[in-house]
C-alpha cells in the first residue's frame, strides 16, 4: 500500500530533503519529515506555506502534480489593494502570463481566514489596504498565482495553499504533517 503524507510546509522551508549549493544551511523537509522513502508531488515555493502532498508512488506522484489531471489546487491567497470585481473576472477567465493564458481559475473575495501567524509576518504598509481571496486553479506553473495576482493589479502578500484535491491543511499547523491512510 502506498505511503501518503499530508505536511503543512511553514514559510522558508525548501520544498525538498536536501539544500544544496547554499553557503548557509536553509531548512528543508528533512527538518521536519523523518519518513523516508518519500517524494512531494508538485512544489510549494520557498516563500509560500501550506499543503504539500508526498507519497512512495510514482504513478499517485504523477496524477497529483501532473497538470493533465487537471487536479484542483485552492489558495488562500492575501493580496495587496482592495480587490475589484473585474480582477476577479479576469482571474475566472484565464490571465495572460509571459508563458501564455492560464486555465480558468474560481476566484472569489474571502473573509480574512483564521491561520495560523506567519513568521516572519507580512510587510504591512499603513496606506495600502489588503484583503483575501480564495483562488483554484487546475495547473501548476512556476509562481503562478503570484503572477496571476500580480497580472491583476494586486500583488501577492502571503501565500497558503489550502487544497489540493480532496486533501486539505485545515488541521495541521506549520511544520506539522499526518500519514493518510
Amino acid at each position: 500500500m502506498a505511503k501518503l503524507i499530508l505536511f503543512n510546509k511553514p514559510f522558508g522551508v525548501l520544498p525538498q530533503f536536501t539544500d544544496r549549493g547554499s553557503e548557509t544551511k536553509r531548512p528543508t523537509l528533512s527538518d521536519y519529515i523523518d519518513m523516508g522513502g518519500v517524494y512531494p508531488a508538485g512544489r510549494l515555493d520557498r516563500d509560500s506555506e501550506g499543503l504539500m502532498v508526498l507519497t512512495d508512488d510514482g504513478k499517485l506522484q504523477a496524477r497529483i502534480s501532473d497538470p493533465k489531471y487537471k487536479l484542483p489546487k485552492s489558495y488562500l491567497v492575501q493580496v495587496e489593494g482592495d480587490i475589484e470585481d473585474k480582477s476577479l473576472a479576469m482571474l475566472r477567465q484565464g490571465v495572460k502570463l509571459k508563458d501564455g493564458l492560464t486555465r480558468p481559475a474560481k476566484a472569489e473575495r474571502i473573509a480574512d481566514p483564521e491561520v495560523w501567524l506567519r513568521d516572519p509576518p507580512i510587510r504591512v504598509r499603513k496606506n495600502v489596504p489588503d484583503c483575501w481571496i480564495k483562488l483554484t486553479i487546475s495547473e501548476g506553473r512556476n509562481r503562478q498565482v503570484r503572477r496571476m495576482t500580480a497580472a491583476v493589479g494586486n500583488p501577492t502578500l502571503r501565500l497558503i495553499r489550502w487544497s489540493i484535491g480532496d486533501w486539505a491543511v485545515a488541521d495541521l499547523l506549520p511544520g506539522q504533517w499526518q500519514a493518510v491512510e
